[in-house]
């Protein structure tokens, strides 16, 4: 009789659960996946932008990468609560005017979803997988501590301060706006607002962002790892067009303890690619590719190999 309970527990598979969180001025929201028997619970942070639960967004991203890895890590007994940032999708509501966002209240959900993730799959405490920007999230979110976050799963997360990759994106502009954007940046990172912003750069530096760039752009991806304690996994792919093997490589080394792993021909989506431009983009708009070999098996081996820190 228990053998047959064991094989129907596995032939019923993960079951999803649609999660509210109580937040002001609305609830958040997310999906918990859950195989038989979870021997340990995750929680996955969107990227920038307005990326939801399932890792896709209006800006043209359709990959579904963030329910992709939710069903490998079930696979490998791993329970998932992918969450729609505060913001966006379901959890739209709850978003603030652009001018009161700050990067704190970003991790502050991310705290507070590992203890929601925790206590629903009854354990001592949830990993948080943070992807691209929700790298910078996890790592913010564990700055002084917290005892319901087991450990940190970085995907493609950038290994330099916002302002160092902003301004090689920005490197090829014309003079002289380059030179006055980067006056401005360098105002935003003292903590200051600017009030002439280049014409060329008023979506980017639109005074109504600006206070979340100020709290966004003096954080240090390096100097935040080389201060906890916990276990970390850096993965990173070599055919990635937004991050680069330098930007993991760079975490790796401010966290000696880290375990690093570059999958190859695999970019920013967790998706097999070539390093031509026009056949990688293509992978962000089909949900129907897998994600690359190896990637939802080496988050899982990592997490069940570490357990509770």
């Amino acid at each position: 009789m228990l053998t047959l309970a064991a094989a129907l527990a596995v032939m019923a598979g993960p079951v999803a659960t649609e999660v509210v969180l109580p937040s002001q001025p609305a609830p958040l929201h997310g999906t918990l996946l859950t195989p038989p028997d979870a021997s340990a619970v995750a929680v996955i942070l969107p990227g920038s932008g307005p990326t939801d639960r399932d890792g896709n967004s209006a800006l043209g991203v359709a990959a579904s990468t963030y329910r992709l890895l939710a069903e490998g890590l079930a696979d490998q007994g791993v329970a998932t609560l992918r969450i729609d940032k505060r913001g966006v999708a379901a959890s739209a509501a709850a978003g603030p005017a652009e001018a009161d966002l700050r990067f704190d209240a970003y991790a502050a959900d991310a705290r507070a979803w590992a203890a929601e993730a925790a206590s629903r799959a009854g354990k001592p405490c949830a990993w948080l997988i943070g992807h691209s920007e929700g790298a910078l999230v996890a790592l913010k979110a564990v700055q002084g501590g917290d005892d319901k976050i087991c450990g940190l799963i970085l995907l493609s997360g950038a290994g330099r301060p916002a302002g160092a990759v902003l301004r090689e994106q920005l490197a090829s502009l014309p003079e002289p706006t380059k030179t006055q954007a980067f006056a401005a940046l360098t105002e935003l990172e003292a903590g200051r607002t600017v009030a002439d912003a280049p014409p060329a750069l008023a979506a980017l530096l639109r005074p109504s962002v600006q206070p979340y760039l100020i709290s966004w752009l003096p954080l240090d991806p390096a100097a935040l790892i080389a201060a906890y304690d916990g276990p970390v996994f850096i993965g990173q792919g070599t055919t990635d067009l937004q991050v680069s093997v330098t930007d993991a490589q760079a975490l790796a080394a401010a966290d000696p303890r880290a375990t690093l792993k570059l999958w190859d021909g695999v970019n920013h989506v967790l998706k097999t690619a070539p390093a031509g431009r026009a056949a990688n983009m293509a992978t962000y708009a089909d949900p129907a590719l897998p994600l690359a070999p190896g990637v939802a098996a080496d988050v899982g081996a990592f997490i069940r190999a570490n357990g509770r820190r």
